[in-house]
C-alpha cells in the first residue's frame, strides 16, 4: 500500500511539468490559459454560441422567440453543416499529424534509451577521474621533496651542454671550413659570439674565444676572395654577401662589389643579347632577353634589398644604365621589323617585353623602367601604323600606275572605265580592311599592354583612325588634287581619263566610302573619341573639292586639248586665197567625232545631268540664223562702203544685250556638264582664232561651212543648244567682218555640202 502511494504520489503532488507543457502547446496554436486565442476580447453574451459564458437554453428560446419555423430550419441546417466541417477538420488534422506523432514518441523512446546509456557512461568517466585525481595527489606528495633537487640537476644539464657546444665550437668551425658550409660556420660562431664575450676574461674562454676569431677570419678571407672571384651566380654572390655582413663587413663596401660583380654579368647577358640582333626573329630575340637578362636583373634587384635596405638610391641608378642599354638594343631590333606583312610574332614579343617589365615595377617601385619600357611598346606600335600608312601610300601610286597602262592600251573595252574604277575602288577597300585586320592584332584580348589606358584609347583614336585611316584618306585627295597642279597649259603628261576616274573616286568617296571606312574603323577599334579627332563631314568635304578641281580640270585639259586642234587648223591656212570650199574641214569630222569619244567616256562614270528641251529644227538651225533677217542686217550694210560705222554699231549693241557666257565655271558632277564645259572652251578658242585672221571670200564660205557642221552635232551634248548657237554664230559674225570680200554661201548649199561630210 505504501509503495503504491509511493509510485503514485510524484505524479499527484507536482503537476507543474504538465502545465508547463500544455501552456506551450497553446502558445504554439496562439491560445490562451482559457483555450481562446490571442488578442481576442472575451464575449460575456450568454447567446454566443462561441464565446466562454454561453448558455444553451438561453440560445435556444431566443431561437424559438425571435425566429420562423423556415429560420429554424435553415439555422439547423447550417449548425449541421458547420458540425460536419469541424469534424472534418478534425479528422484531417488527425491524418496529418499522426506519421509526426508516431516520429515523435518513436524519437521520444530513443532518446530515454540513449540518455540512459550516457548517464551510466557519465557515472563511470566521474570514477575514473576520481581515481585519477587520487593518483596524482600521492605523486605530488612522494616526489615534493626530490623537485628542488631535480630542478638543479636539470640546470647543471643545460649548462653542460652548453659548455660542450662552446669547447667544441673550434673543432666544428674547422669542419665546417674544410666542408665549405659557410652558413652553419657563421650561424654557429653568431649563437656562442655573445657568450665568449661575456667570460672573455676567463683564460679557457679566452683561448676558446682567440681561436675561433681565428677560423672565422680565415672564413671571411675565403667569402671575400669568392666574391672578388664573381664566377658564381647572383644567388651565391647574395649569399655571400649575407655572411659577409653577418660578419660586420662593411656594408658600403659590399653593396659597391655586389653591383660592381652583378654589372659585369648583366653586361656579359647584354652583348651576348647584341650578338644575336640580327640572326634571330623578334619574338626569339625578346624571349632570350627577357629569360636571361631580365630574369637576372630581377634577381639581383631582390638579393639587393635584401641586403642592402637603406641603400636602393645606388639601386634605381644601377638598374636604370643597364636597363636605358637593353631598350637601345630593344629598340634597334624592333626598328628591323619592316615587313607589313604578318603582325604576329610582333605583337607577341611587346607583350612578353611588356609583361615581363612588370615584376621590376612590383620589385622595385618607382622605377622609371616600366614606363620606359611600356614607351617603347607604344613607339612600335606607332611605328607599325606609319609603316602601313606607308605601304596603303604605295598601293594607291601603284594601283594608279596600273591603271594609267590599262588606259593607254591600244584596245579598252566599252565599259573600260567603269570597270579600272570598279577594281582600284574594291582593290583599295579590300587593302585598308587587310591593313586594319593585321593593326587588330595590337587590341587582342589576350595582349597585357592592349586594356591599358595608356595605350589602348590612344592607338585606337589618334593612332589606327587618324594617323592610318584619316591620313590615307587625305593623301588620296592630295595626291589626286597634285594631277592637276603639275599639269601644265597642254594637260602634262596625265592622262585626261585617269583624271576623270579619279574625280568618280573621289566623288564616291564623299558620298559613301568615308562613312564607311569610318565607321568599319569605330566599330572593330571600339573608337572613343575623348580627344579631338577628324569628323566625317571635314573629310567627306575635302574629296568633294577635289573631285570637283579634279572634274574642272578633266574639262580644261579636254578642251585645250580639242582647242588646240581648231588653233592649228586657223593659223595654218590662207584664208584669203583659199578656194571654194566644197567639203566640211577634216578637222571638223575629228571634233566631232573626239566629242563623241568623249562623251561616251564621260557617260560611263557620271549620270545624264539635265538638259533644256531642244527645238525641232536644232540641226539646221545654223544656217537659219546666218541666213535669218539678223544675219542681213548684220552683214547687209558690209556690202555698201559708205555704213561701215553702222555694221559695227548694231553688232556690239547685239553684244551688250547677249547673255554673258562664262567659259570656266565650275562643272556639275553630270555628263551634260562635262561636255558643255568642253564645247564652250573649244569654240571660245575657236572664236578667238577667228578674230586674229582676215578672210577671203571662200574662207567666210569655208567658216560657214565647217559651223553649220559643228552645229549640226554639238548640239545634242550641251545642256542648253542656244549656247552652241550663240558661240558659232560669234564665229561667223567675226569671220564675216574681217572678210575683204562677206558674200555668203547659199543654205542649201550648205546643207548639201554638211550633209555629204
Amino acid at each position: 500500500m505504501d509503495a503504491d502511494q509511493g509510485t503514485a504520489a510524484p505524479a499527484d503532488a507536482d503537476p507543474a511539468p504538465k502545465r508547463r507543457v500544455h501552456g506551450m502547446l497553446k502558445l504554439y496554436y496562439g491560445l490562451n490559459e482559457e483555450g481562446k486565442a490571442l488578442g481576442q476580447a472575451e464575449s460575456l453574451d450568454p447567446c454566443d454560441i462561441n464565446g466562454p459564458h454561453f448558455d444553451p437554453e438561453l440560445y435556444l428560446n431566443k431561437l424559438r422567440k425571435e425566429c420562423s419555423l423556415g429560420e429554424l430550419v435553415d439555422q439547423e441546417a447550417c449548425m449541421v453543416k458547420q458540425i460536419r466541417s469541424l469534424d472534418s477538420d478534425m479528422q484531417t488534422l488527425v491524418y496529418e499529424n499522426y506519421n509526426k506523432f508516431i516520429s515523435a514518441t518513436d524519437t521520444i523512446r530513443k532518446m530515454k534509451n540513449d540518455f540512459k546509456k550516457m548517464e551510466d557512461e557519465m557515472d563511470c568517466l566521474s570514477t575514473n577521474m576520481a581515481a585519477i585525481t587520487e593518483f596524482s595527489a600521492r605523486i605530488s606528495g612522494t616526489l615534493q621533496d626530490q623537485h628542488a633537487q631535480i630542478t638543479k640537476l636539470s640546470g647543471v644539464h643545460t649548462l653542460l651542454r652548453k659548455l660542450q657546444f662552446l669547447f667544441e665550437l673550434p673543432a666544428r668551425l674547422n669542419k665546417c671550413l674544410e666542408l665549405q658550409a659557410y652558413g652553419q660556420a657563421v650561424s654557429a660562431h653568431r649563437r656562442a659570439r655573445c657568450v665568449l664575450q661575456q667570460y672573455s676574461h676567463m683564460p679557457s674562454f679566452r683561448g676558446i674565444q682567440d681561436d675561433c676569431r681565428a677560423i672565422m677570419d680565415q672564413l671571411a678571407q675565403q667569402l671575400r676572395q669568392k666574391f672578388r672571384d664573381g664566377g658564381s651566380s647572383a644567388k651565391d654572390l647574395s649569399e655571400c654577401v649575407e655572411l659577409l655582413l653577418q660578419l660586420d663587413e662593411p656594408a658600403e663596401e659590399l653593396c659597391d662589389k655586389f653591383l660592381s660583380h652583378a654589372q659585369a654579368r648583366l653586361e656579359a647577358d647584354l652583348q651576348g643579347l647584341e650578338a644575336e640582333l640580327s640572326k634571330t626573329d623578334i619574338l626569339e630575340f625578346i624571349d632570350r632577353g627577357c629569360n636571361e637578362f631580365v630574369s637576372n636583373l630581377c634577381l639581383v634587384i631582390a638579393s639587393y634589398q635584401e641586403l642592402f635596405i637603406n641603400r636602393l638610391g645606388k639601386l634605381h641608378t644601377f638598374v636604370n644604365s643597364l636597363a636605358a642599354r637593353y631598350f637601345s638594343l630593344v629598340e634597334r631590333r624592333i626598328q628591323e621589323e619592316k615587313g607589313v606583312g604578318d603582325n604576329s610574332l610582333l605583337v607577341r614579343a611587346l607583350d612578353r617585353f611588356h609583361r615581363r617589365l612588370q615584376a621590376v615595377s612590383k620589385l622595385l617601385p618607382g622605377s622609371a623602367v616600366p614606363s620606359q619600357g611600356t614607351e617603347i611598346v607604344v613607339q612600335a606600335a606607332r611605328e607599325r601604323i606609319r609603316q602601313y600608312l606607308s605601304a596603303l601610300q604605295t598601293f594607291y601610286l601603284d594601283s594608279l600606275t596600273d591603271v594609267r597602262q590599262a588606259l593607254a592600251a591600244p584596245r579598252l573595252t566599252v565599259g573600260g572605265a567603269a570597270d579600272l574604277l570598279s577594281s582600284l575602288s574594291t582593290s583599295i577597300l579590300n587593302q585598308i580592311k587587310s591593313v586594319l585586320a593585321s593593326v587588330h592584332l595590337f587590341t587582342a584580348k589576350d595582349i597585357t599592354f592592349s586594356n591599358k589606358p595608356y595605350f589602348k584609347g590612344e592607338f585606337c583614336s589618334q593612332g589606327v583612325r587618324e594617323s592610318l585611316v584619316v591620313s590615307f584618306i587625305k593623301f588620296v585627295c592630295q595626291s589626286s588634287r597634285q594631277f592637276c597642279e603639275s599639269a601644265g597649259d597642254r594637260g602634262g603628261s596625265t592622262p585626261p581619263a585617269l583624271l576623270l576616274l579619279l574625280s568618280r573616286l573621289c566623288l564616291d568617296y564623299e558620298t559613301s566610302t568615308i562613312s564607311y571606312i569610318l565607321t568599319l574603323t569605330d566599330e572593330q577599334f571600339l573608337v572613343q573619341h575623348h580627344t579631338p579627332v577628324t569628323a566625317v563631314t571635314v573629310l567627306c568635304a575635302e574629296a568633294r573639292e577635289a573631285a570637283q578641281k579634279l572634274l574642272n580640270h578633266y574639262v580644261k585639259v579636254q578642251g585645250l586639248i580639242i582647242s588646240q586642234m581648231l588653233r592649228k587648223s586657223v593659223e595654218t591656212r590662207d584664208w584669203v586665197n583659199t578656194i571654194e570650199p566644197r567639203n566640211v574641214r577634216a578637222v571638223m569630222k575629228r571634233v566631232v567625232e573626239d566629242t563623241t569619244s568623249i562623251d561616251v567616256q564621260v557617260g560611263l562614270l557620271y549620270e545624264e545631268g539635265v538638259r533644256k528641251a531642244h527645238s525641232s529644227d536644232s540641226s539646221k538651225r545654223t544656217f537659219s540664223v546666218y541666213s535669218s533677217s539678223r544675219q542681213q542686217v548684220r552683214y547687209a550694210p558690209s556690202y555698201t562702203p559708205s555704213a561701215p560705222m553702222d555694221t559695227n554699231l548694231l553688232s556690239n549693241i547685239h553684244r551688250l544685250f547677249s547673255e554673258r557666257i562664262d567659259i570656266f565655271s565650275p562643272v556639275e558632277f553630270n555628263k551634260v556638264s562635262v561636255l558643255t564645259g568642253i564645247i564652250k572652251i573649244s569654240l571660245k578658242t575657236f572664236l578667238e582664232c577667228v578674230r586674229l585672221r582676215t578672210f577671203g571670200r571662200y574662207g567666210l564660205q569655208q567658216i560657214q561651212v565647217d559651223c553649220h557642221y559643228l552645229q549640226m552635232y554639238l548640239w545634242r551634248f550641251v545642256s542648253d543648244e542656244n549656247l552652241v548657237h550663240f558661240l558659232l554664230d560669234e564665229i561667223v559674225g567675226s569671220s564675216a567682218h574681217r572678210c575683204l570680200d562677206p558674200s555668203p554661201m547659199e543654205q542649201s548649199v550648205i546643207e548639201v555640202i554638211c550633209e555629204r561630210g
